[in-house]
């Protein structure tokens, strides 16, 4: 009866009419009467409402939670611009979510949220702004089912109160909304403390085939991962995941990419934990799998292998397959066909396969040798014209290697077709920019018997002139080394660095069959050299070394440096037709006397 009585009689107080002139003004002295009366009269108010709160008889009334909600207004209309009023508005919002929850009125969760962003609004370098902008997210993303609403409350507080007390929890609530609803991380924050020890990691690229599957996964800079390989069950086939540490990766890039097409069925990449990134292959089948990682820019590489399909999209072999249709981006236009255009762009896609030719002759089987016929020759031969578009590759005397071997790859392709009845397919046949990992990859995924990599070498030295030739091994030659960096784009410590990834890499590689490809291709090639150069031409010889563009090839495959652009012999024979037409009948002729020698051989 005591505790009653005296409720009352603060309740007879508190509701009694104050003068809006008893506002203290602006700065006022805390030791004043209009704040000590303020200040008194706020307390009291905190006090009815804790009653509310711990008083179950109290508050089953809803007329007394608005007595309290009558408490807290008084005093901010009294003083709107005193050290009670945002203090007055934050308990506002919090006596309309108490009463939200116990009377389930939407009004009232809606009066709640209202409050709150009076505070940070009217007061936004009040102690309570980035308080009040965490309830309100929390009252969105917990009662309104809105996690946009919400990001967007915690990330100002991310923006406007770095140094505030709910700056750890807002980031906490936004990279799990980042995580769980790809919503994108403030762009402050991502300029803060959580991320400037993250690696963002980028776009995932694939080049598939019915047997290969070859993945790349770049990265900001170097990372550290841990890959899996999860075993079928029930339904699903086996997954190979890697999952990157320390790493982030925008929501925009984390849509499943379907596939469907060969051995690669889907990749899927998220925010597996705040910090982790994974990234996932739904592959059809796997035999075996290979992952490694390239510097400048740093990136992932993953090569998988699996069992070949036997379905109708195996007839899609029999068109010669161009680089620009191994491409990621390209649309689906039907859903029901496999659709060669007139580039040679080919999409596939679920249901029936059906292969129809749009605007292109009809192609006519070509007759092939009875080693063809039984397996033993060479079908198909991938030409690769080093560098393209924003890599023009060496120059000097205004000429660029980039120019140069697209030229020769040219020059060669019908030559090679006519000789050998072996279909020629260039990675580039435009002045285009490709990664060197997908150039390995477009000569895989075709399926080629032969890769070989056209250059032109330079030397700090204008004096150095004359024609090497490399295939894929460990190297302890400095100058091989020097070459090999140039042409990857990286340091020669970097590349001291990579061989003790190569060398398990190519446990698997066919040396020995490049190596054979080098030394017949190389020694026509110095023929030729030497009847038109006579003393003047140089043989440096067949050398091995660690070339990126080399990495995974399933066949032999070869880098020939044709000449040094940087001295002025070589460069003026490369500004000629007939020094190209040269080079062009030589590698035909290395080509030629190394299938014939494989094939006697077997």
């Amino acid at each position: 009866m005591i505790k009653s009585f005296l409720i009352f009689v603060l309740f007879f107080f508190l509701a009694l009419p104050v003068s809006a002139d008893n506002c203290p003004p602006e700065g006022a002295d805390s030791n004043s009467a209009d704040f000590i009366s303020l200040e008194k009269r706020y307390q009291q108010a905190k006090f009815y409402y804790n009653e509310l709160h711990t008083n179950n008889n109290l508050a089953k009334s809803r007329d007394n939670w608005l007595n309290g909600v009558g408490n807290f207004r008084k005093i901010y209309l009294s003083g709107p611009k005193s050290d009670f009023a945002a203090p007055s508005l934050y308990m506002l919002g919090r006596i309309y979510f108490k009463m939200y929850k116990r009377f389930k009125t939407d009004m009232d969760l809606n009066e709640s949220i209202s409050y709150y962003r009076d505070v940070s609004g009217l007061f936004p370098d009040n102690r309570l702004a980035d308080d009040a902008l965490y309830a309100v997210g929390n009252l969105y993303l917990n009662k309104k089912n809105n996690p946009e609403q919400a990001a967007k409350h915690y990330g100002r507080i991310i923006s406007d109160y770095r140094n505030g007390d709910m700056y750890v929890h807002a980031s906490d609530k936004l990279k799990k909304l980042s995580k769980d609803n790809n919503i994108p991380l403030p762009e402050s924050m991502l300029k803060r403390s959580y991320l400037e020890n993250l690696t963002n990691v980028l776009p995932v690229k694939y080049w598939s085939s019915n047997n290969y599957t070859r993945v790349v996964i770049n990265a900001s800079g170097p990372v550290t991962y841990r890959e899996t390989l999860l075993e079928k069950s029930k339904n699903k086939p086996r997954r190979l995941y890697l999952d990157f540490q320390e790493s982030y990766i925008d929501p925009r890039y984390r849509s499943p990419i379907p596939i469907e097409d060969g051995l690669l069925k889907q990749i899927r990449t998220g925010q597996f934990t705040p910090e982790v990134v994974r990234v996932v292959l739904d592959i059809e089948s796997i035999s075996s799998y290979k992952i490694f990682s390239l510097p400048d820019p740093f990136r992932v590489v993953i090569d998988v292998r699996g069992e070949e399909r036997i379905s109708s999209k195996n007839l899609a072999k029999s068109l010669p397959t161009p680089p620009s249709q191994i491409n990621n981006s390209t649309p689906i236009k039907d859903p029901e066909e496999l659709i060669v255009l007139e580039d040679f762009k080919k999409v596939a896609a679920k249901g029936k396969t059906i292969i129809r030719a749009i605007d292109r002759p009809q192609i006519t089987e070509k007759k092939l040798s009875l080693a063809q016929q039984l397996g033993l020759g060479v079908r198909k031969i991938v030409l690769d014209p080093g560098h393209g578009g924003k890599d023009p590759g060496a120059s000097a005397f205004g000429l660029k290697e980039k120019n140069i071997v697209l030229e020769i790859a040219k020059r060669l392709a019908p030559i090679l077709e006519e000789q050998t009845g072996a279909e020629v397919i260039l990675t580039r046949e435009t002045d285009i920019y490709i990664p060197l990992e997908e150039r390995t990859a477009i000569a895989n995924t075709n399926e080629a018997d032969l890769f070989i990599s056209l250059h032109i070498n330079a030397h700090p030295s204008p004096k150095v002139h004359g024609l090497e030739t490399y295939y894929l091994n460990l190297s302890t030659n400095a100058e091989a080394m020097r070459v090999a960096a140039f042409e990857n784009a990286t340091s020669t410590h970097q590349m001291s660095d990579l061989q003790d990834i190569l060398s398990d890499i190519m446990k698997n590689s066919k040396i020995n069959e490049s190596s054979r490809l080098a030394g017949f291709v190389h020694n026509s090639l110095c023929d030729g050299m030497e009847s038109i150069q006579k003393d003047n031409f140089k043989n440096l010889g067949v050398k091995q070394a660690p070339f990126y563009v080399l990495i995974g090839a399933e066949m032999p495959a070869i880098l020939i440096e044709i000449a040094f652009i940087t001295n002025q012999m070589d460069s003026d024979n490369l500004n000629t037709d007939t020094f190209l037409d040269i080079i062009a009948d030589d590698i035909v002729e290395g080509i030629q006397s190394y299938i014939h020698s494989t094939t006697v051989s077997l």
